[in-house]
């Protein structure tokens, strides 16, 4: 009876163990997986690569779900008809079954989900040894399961991957079950989760902000001249940016004749986050703690833009319009080809527009771009070439380039005018 109560013990303590393992990678990315990397966390390599193909990983540990949980409760059922009789089997399973659902699901699997960064890290060389001991026969007992199955069944079992979703949102858009904007939706999420704060953010030289010495009415102007509503407040330099200002906190304190009031006493608390943190964690501490704005800062701590909330909704439903009416294009068509293009727009969005491949790991915007491929700060008129692409420098302002143009090479001789 004791070594059935110990193996018993056991098994419920390794369920916990998988519960957490399976609760934390499946709530792991890829993307969060790299940032990890980047911080330097221990176990991180192994986590990313884990993350790589979850699936695989993710299978091995259901695997031996199955054998924890159906061992203990086989194990419960004979030791309690050994000792109670069959009456006893169904009281103790029941029982059994109640506080394996408190210890396993809810307990487990909870703490995985809050805790799901240090679980995943924690456990990514358990995870790693049960994938690669185990890769064979669970690739062999799904192999089994799909013989059952009409088609081909799918190769990484039970678990969908992002690729398989994508292919299901197309093909109902073509049998008309989902809308286009509803197709364009989905992929949108599955792009959202891939995306860093650096590829959103507005970058340092475009940042408008106010030096905290400022009067109200500067203040004013800049609000009315930038048409936003929050500006971050800097004394000196704007890696000492000290707060966030609102529009209406200024607004009022005209309103009441206090002109004489400085951006001190405005000042709303700034948050800064790294530019390497994913836009969804970002938008759920945007949701939780109730800021719009937020300065980014590199890995040394250097400030090097700022983003807000708008610019994470508009990588999930696009463009949202400022209301006022103006032109937002940043992709003009000039034909043949060519385009005129905002130098701050990110080359995810130039990608999306063209229909390009153009690197983005590198750099963020089309100017970074630029910059990179030049190694130094190009003059106007400056042609660079990357991946089918010329890059024309149009205009730049000090040390930073406004505008480029970006031809196709290789392009028809003529095309239809579109505006993008």
């Amino acid at each position: 009876m004791i070594l059935f109560l110990v193996i018993i013990f056991s098994l419920i303590v390794l369920a916990s163990v998988l519960a957490l393992a399976e609760a934390s990678i499946s709530r792991m990315t890829l993307l969060r997986a790299m940032a990890l990397r980047k911080q330097r966390r221990r176990n991180a390599v192994l986590l990313e690569r884990i993350e790589s193909d979850p699936a695989h990983f993710l299978n091995s540990v259901r695997l031996c779900v199955m054998f924890a949980q159906n061992g203990s409760a086989i194990l419960v059922a004979i030791l309690a008809e050994h000792t109670l009789g069959n009456i006893g089997v169904t009281v103790i399973s029941v029982g059994f079954t109640v506080i394996y659902f408190i210890v396993v699901e809810a307990t487990a699997k909870t703490f995985a989900i809050v805790h799901s960064d240090g679980v995943a890290l924690f456990l990514a060389p358990f995870v790693w040894f049960l994938g690669r001991v185990l890769a064979i026969p669970t690739r062999a007992l799904i192999g089994v399961g799909n013989m059952w199955l009409p088609g081909k069944g799918l190769p990484q079992g039970s678990y969908v991957v992002e690729q398989e979703i994508r292919s299901l949102a197309d093909v109902g858009h073509k049998e008309g079950g989902i809308e286009a904007h509803e197709k364009e939706m989905i992929h949108s999420l599955f792009e959202f989760g891939d995306l860093l704060v650096r590829n959103v953010m507005v970058p340092r030289p475009d940042v408008v902000a106010l030096e905290i010495g400022s009067p109200l009415a500067l203040a004013a102007d800049r609000i009315v001249s930038s048409g936003f509503t929050r500006l971050p407040v800097y004394r000196g330099d704007l890696d000492r940016t000290e707060g966030i200002i609102h529009a209406k906190d200024v607004l009022d304190r005209l309103r009441q004749g206090r002109h004489v009031d400085g951006l001190a006493k405005l000042l709303r608390p700034v948050h800064v986050v790294p530019d390497f943190k994913p836009l969804i964690e970002l938008l759920r501490e945007m949701k939780a703690e109730r800021f719009h704005l937020a300065m980014v800062t590199d890995e040394y701590g250097s400030l090097v833009g700022l983003v807000t909330r708008e610019d994470l909704l508009e990588e999930l439903v696009g463009q949202i319009s400022d209301g006022r009416g103006r032109d937002v294009s940043e992709v003009i068509p000039l034909g043949n080809g060519r385009y005129r293009v905002n130098a701050a727009l990110p080359i995810l969005e130039l990608n999306g527009a063209l229909g390009a491949t153009l690197p983005h790991d590198r750099w963020n915007t089309v100017g970074g771009l630029v910059f990179g491929l030049a190694g130094a700060i190009p003059a106007a008129g400056a042609v660079l070439e990357l991946d089918g692409f010329r890059f024309t420098v149009e205009r730049i302002h000090g040390r930073r380039i406004v505008s480029v143009l970006v031809e196709l090479l290789g392009a028809p001789a003529a095309e239809p005018e579109k505006t993008v």
